[in-house]
């Protein structure tokens, strides 16, 4: 078999980049080693930026029509009782968004079938070798002796935390290892005491403690509760010993009382806190992302939001590589954008785990007051929040993103987040005056709008296609360079 672009891993990260080809009509085979999505829940919710992301190809909207009851409640920095607040940032989207990851999955897959682009389920990729016109996958099925072959120009390695792609090729993943044991597990209850929460509120509502155990129970979807828990020494069973029915009791029971008792125990796996990230993103014509480029501890649902992005910065560049009309460096921007990112997430989750005080430290709970104080002063709490919610973010060189304006234009009433649902740049004049993009058409849409909002004193706004603004007529810049530069 012969395509442009190997995925491997259908999580949604290799979904996403997948869906972000396809926009450019990219040939595109994704091969997954798993014959069917997990069933477990996973990522709860999306970050404010991850939802702006999903909103400029007009993936949210759907998805968001089938959730029975919206989240008002603001995000949260370490589990502490304070909202983040994101209004500020001038978002739609000022509170995490639910939004259960299998969900986020199950409809991608559904658009890529649509569009016929391959998911080969059941392929443990099991060799890989890259030359200098391209990347060559071998994998079996089943752990069967029969496979196959798979020929591609680049491979993009969305396999996870324990990457084959990265194991094949030898590439380090320097950081530390795990030194916890936690639990995850999809459940219902049989019986509930009153310690058990309900309904919709703030994460903070959530963690508990007694005996050596720390919880965090919260409601999902009808009669479903999702449960985290791990001993305070944080000693534990190896990631791979199953988890049993008699574990989840005694949490339970050790937290919530004899009054509560499990019903059916529906999935779990364990996790801990390791933190890694590779040392470059690209090997050749091999390109890492999501989880096989970083990993961290699971707080604030930051593993998914950074897959996304990781996924929507890369795919229109490699997009561009592919046709022939990306620049010199725009392939290596992507590394050089995305690595730094996530080296922030990484610290940021290191330092939420010190601040969460799993060990009860006198002196940690004298600095979760502190910070708890100040998350409560207005500039603090827009700082954390916007490094928390993604919103805040700007590459080298780049301007911020897109604020989503309403806009009118020649076709009538819209938003500017509906303007990049092509996957394309954006050249956008807000004051009549018309621009050229040149010979860039086929990448570069002009769109003559109006606004009644405020723009930061900007007439005219080029935008990438992941919603960073690359120009404004503000800049020093020439409109013509930055085309050139993000354009070709």
């Amino acid at each position: 078999m012969r395509t442009e672009v190997i995925v491997v891993g259908a999580g949604p990260t290799g979904l996403m980049l997948a869906y972000e080809l396809t926009l450019a009509g990219i040939p595109v085979v994704v091969v997954e080693k798993q014959h069917a999505r997990g069933t477990q829940s996973r990522a709860g919710g999306l970050q404010p930026r991850t939802a702006e992301v999903l909103d400029l190809r007009g993936l949210l909207e759907p998805l968001l029509a089938q959730e029975p009851s919206g989240n008002t409640s603001g995000g949260h920095f370490a589990m502490l009782p304070v909202e983040l607040d994101c209004r500020p940032w001038r978002t739609r989207y000022p509170h995490p968004v639910r939004l259960a990851q299998t969900r986020l999955e199950a409809h991608l897959e559904g658009i890529l079938g649509e569009r016929g682009v391959p998911v080969l389920r059941g392929r443990e990729v099991t060799a890989l070798a890259q030359d200098a016109e391209g990347v060559t996958v071998e994998w079996r099925a089943d752990g069967t002796p029969g496979g196959g072959e798979i020929r591609g120009r680049h491979l993009v390695a969305c396999d996870g935390g324990h990457s084959t792609v990265r194991r094949l090729l030898d590439v380090p993943f320097p950081g530390r290892g795990s030194r916890t044991s936690m639990v995850a597990a999809d459940l219902t209850l049989a019986a509930r005491s009153e310690a058990v929460p309900t309904g919709e509120g703030h994460f903070s509502r959530y963690p508990r403690s007694a005996g050596d155990f720390l919880t965090i129970l919260h409601p999902m979807d009808g009669d479903q509760y999702r449960l985290l828990f791990g001993r305070s020494s944080g000693d534990g069973p190896d990631r791979e010993v199953p988890v049993s029915a008699d574990e989840v009791r005694e949490a339970l029971h050790a937290v919530y009382g004899p009054g509560t008792e499990l019903g059916e125990l529906r999935a779990a796996s364990r996790f801990g806190d390791a933190v890694r990230q590779v040392e470059r993103y690209r090997e050749g014509r091999v390109f890492f992302a999501g989880d096989a480029a970083h990993i961290h501890m699971p707080i604030g649902g930051q593993g998914i939001n950074l897959g996304v992005q990781d996924a929507v910065n890369l795919g229109w560049k490699l997009a561009g590589a592919l046709r022939g009309w990306a620049p010199d460096g725009l392939l290596d921007s992507y590394h050089e954008e995305r690595h730094p990112v996530a080296a922030r997430v990484l610290s940021l989750t290191r330092a939420q785990g010190v601040i969460m005080n799993p060990g009860r430290d006198e002196e940690v709970a004298a600095v979760r007051e502190l910070v708890t104080e100040l998350l409560r002063l207005p500039d603090t709490n827009r700082y954390v929040s916007g490094m928390m919610s993604g919103l805040d973010l700007r590459y080298p060189g780049v301007g911020p993103r897109l604020i989503d304006v309403d806009l009118t234009t020649e076709d009538g009433p819209t938003r500017a987040s509906r303007l990049m649902h092509s996957g394309r740049g954006v050249l956008l004049s807000l004051d009549g005056r018309r621009r050229s993009v040149g010979d860039r058409t086929d990448r570069v849409e002009h769109v003559m709008a109006k606004t009644e909002e405020d723009v930061d004193g900007a007439g005219a706004l080029l935008i990438r296609p992941d919603g960073y603004l690359a120009w404004t007529d503000t800049d020093d810049t020439p409109l013509d360079t930055a085309l050139a530069r993000w354009f070709g």
